[in-house]
């Protein structure tokens, strides 16, 4: 029997609930694909930093770089200032660990209601691959003349060739073994330094690549493009801020936030990835059962993937579709069942006798990246 060491950051809000059914999937999964997952549970987050003033630390660092896997909640409360958590814990995170890759699935499953009137499943079916460590996230700026009528604000946006380089290739590694489609979403014709250096890298790997199509597409296009029209792509690759943005119109585009998953890669195994729903810590509705644990527990088969465990990723990928697809509602009071009630039922479903879902699979291009 394989043993995975994963550590599990609940975080704040809602964190704490998605997490505790995403566990309650995977312990369904062990004992169905013989498999076992030796959990280690870290406090972070909101109320940790009000109590103790710790963001990411050192020992954190060398503790969390010891095990195969995260799985991360989510982490943010009004207590703390915006920016705080989200530069001191997440982005330290993913740049210590080299989580280069962001990748985001944009998969509208059978049977779930979209907003967007007339699509089908067979329409959207693509993932969001997110330069995770560069671009305008790097936490550099500067502000002079504060808080006069002078007031100026600087804030840098830095593109390395290395940190392009390794994420153009995975995303044609990943367009290979899905259909040879890859889509370079930028704004080249304003942001001409940046934009350059990307389609420099883009042109270069693809003469690897003969057999992927290459597209290009302004990222305000794109914001026209994804909803009217999302069978136009398969891979899109874009840079950090750009990806932070459109990915979120992605999973509205599939069903909103509770059934949005995401991995964090980290590319050469040298740390562990991260595995989170892409949605916040939701204080509004903490305690209160509203929230869809669907994307924590599909980021939770990410990682299995992720590990080698396609099979039990694929089998909770099937049991998750087919929950979500018989509830009244994808979040809040409206769905019929709490977030407990939900994973329970998902996890009640695993079987080794699964219906693989329709088209394309993130759980197998993951498995076959390993």
């Amino acid at each position: 029997m394989k043993t995975y060491s994963v550590a599990a950051i609940p975080g704040d809000g809602i964190g704490p609930e998605v997490m505790s059914g995403t566990l309650n999937v995977l312990a369904a999964a062990q004992k169905q694909f013989g498999f076992s997952i030796d959990l280690t549970t870290y406090n972070a987050g909101a109320k940790h930093y009000l109590q103790t003033g710790e963001l990411w630390n050192p020992q954190l660092t060398e503790e969390l770089r010891g095990h195969d896997a995260i799985l991360f909640g989510a982490m943010g409360d009004p207590a703390v200032q915006p920016g705080i958590l989200e530069r001191g814990f997440i982005l330290a995170m993913r740049q210590e660990f080299e989580q280069a890759v962001n990748l985001r699935p944009v998969k509208l499953y059978p049977g779930v209601a979209t907003p967007i009137a007339g699509l089908t499943p067979e329409r959207c079916d693509l993932v969001i691959v997110r330069e995770n460590t560069e671009g305008a996230y790097v936490g550099q700026g500067s502000t002079i003349h504060a808080n006069t009528p002078q007031t100026v604000a600087v804030q840098e946006s830095v593109n390395t060739r290395q940190g392009i380089s390794r994420v153009v290739e995975y995303s044609f590694k990943l367009a290979m073994s899905r259909r040879k489609k890859l889509t370079l979403c930028h704004k080249k014709n304003i942001l001409i330094e940046a934009g350059k250096l990307w389609q420099d890298v883009i042109d270069q790997v693809s003469e690897l690549y003969p057999e992927v199509e290459v597209d290009y597409v302004h990222v305000d296009a794109m914001c026209f493009h994804l909803p009217v029209s999302p069978e136009r792509f398969d891979v899109v690759v874009t840079d950090n801020l750009f990806g932070d943005i459109i990915t979120d119109l992605g999973a509205v585009i599939q069903g909103g936030l509770g059934v949005a998953a995401s991995a964090n890669l980290n590319l050469d195994g040298g740390a562990p990835s991260m595995f989170e729903a892409i949605h916040g810590s939701a204080p509004d509705i903490a305690g209160k059962g509203w929230a869809n644990p669907v994307g924590a527990i599909l980021s939770g088969a990410m990682m299995l993937a992720h590990l080698g465990e396609e099979r039990a990723a694929l089998a909770i990928e099937s049991a998750a579709v087919s929950v979500v697809r018989e509830l009244p509602a994808l979040a809040g009071p409206g769905m019929g069942k709490n977030t407990t009630g939900i994973a329970e039922d998902i996890a009640r479903l695993i079987s080794d006798d699964f219906e693989t879902v329709s088209g394309l699979s993130v759980m197998k291009s993951l498995s076959a990246a390993r």
